[in-house]
């Protein structure tokens, strides 16, 4: 639901109706933020785990495992725009 509005509900459900475990983690705001407030528990441990599988933070903002700068997240999606 990236990049939608108030859909992240939606996220949530489709998660929590899964049968299997998914990583909660992976799941970010539409502006690359984690939802948690900066230093808390829960946040520093979404950091740890992203930080484990090799994404990087900039500035806050959780980057790609393979880009150089920060990418537009429909970049990544659908490509660059011709």
């Amino acid at each position: 639901m990236a990049g939608y509005p108030h859909h992240a509900r939606m996220v949530s459900k489709a998660m929590s109706r899964s049968v299997e475990s998914l990583p909660w983690y992976r799941v970010v705001k539409s502006d690359r933020t984690l939802a948690f407030e900066a230093g808390s528990e829960a946040y520093n441990k979404q950091k740890e785990l992203l930080e484990k599988e090799g994404a990087r933070f900039i500035a806050g903002k959780v980057v790609p495992l393979d880009a150089d700068e920060a990418v537009d997240l429909d970049e990544l999606l659908w490509g660059p725009m011709e």
